[in-house]
């Protein structure tokens, strides 16, 4: 609180004198706080949020040709399936009704996985149209069956980061897939007499 003494100057004493009335100036600054708190409320009130500054995302159209969408060449198609025990079966392309291009490999030493993605990753450039990418057309399908580890998942993204495959996908199994899996597993296991 401000105060502000306006007496006279001096002090008289005696019987005549009167004396003087004191007054007193006093600023009350009570009011100036709600008026600091009202203009703090209105300028809050009225400054504009900032906008959030996210990119605008312009997709192609889903509903002009359905029917290729998703779609990859066969030629540069590896789907790799992992069964139980660590065993890693894979096939180029499309399944073949005999499936006799469904073939095995391991996850390291002789008939590895690295070296069936490195030797597909080698077609798909040999016979690439494309010269500024080559492996444009590489697309590596991961189909975990029912038998198959968390640890045998993260080895196959492992090998897609080691081997630098740009594009693949973790796709869910077909049946036909899961039985030749199971078949194979099975046929794989020591029989025990």
């Amino acid at each position: 609180m401000a105060e502000l003494d306006t007496s006279g100057g001096g002090h008289k004493k005696g019987p005549g004198v009167k004396k003087g009335k004191k007054l007193s100036t006093r600023v009350d600054l009570t009011p100036m706080v709600d008026l600091g708190f009202l203009l703090i409320t209105f300028f809050i009130f009225t400054t504009t949020m900032s906008q959030p500054t996210a990119m605008k995302l312009i997709l192609p159209d889903d509903k002009v040709k359905p029917e290729e969408q998703n779609k990859a060449k066969e030629s540069g198609a590896l789907t790799i399936i992992m069964g139980g025990d660590n065993h890693i079966y894979y096939y180029e392309g499309q399944l073949k009704p005999d499936a006799s291009n469904f073939l095995s490999a391991s996850y390291n030493g002789e008939n590895s996985i690295r070296d069936v993605i490195l030797k597909k990753k080698e077609y798909v450039r040999s016979i690439a149209q494309d010269p500024t990418d080559p492996e444009k057309d590489l697309v590596i399908v991961i189909k975990p069956s029912s038998t198959c580890t968390y640890k045998n998942v993260i080895d196959i993204l492992d090998e897609m980061s080691i081997n630098v495959v740009k594009k693949y996908a973790l796709v869910d199994i077909f049946d036909i897939e899961e039985l030749l899996v199971k078949k194979s597993d099975e046929s794989a296991k020591p029989s025990s007499n």
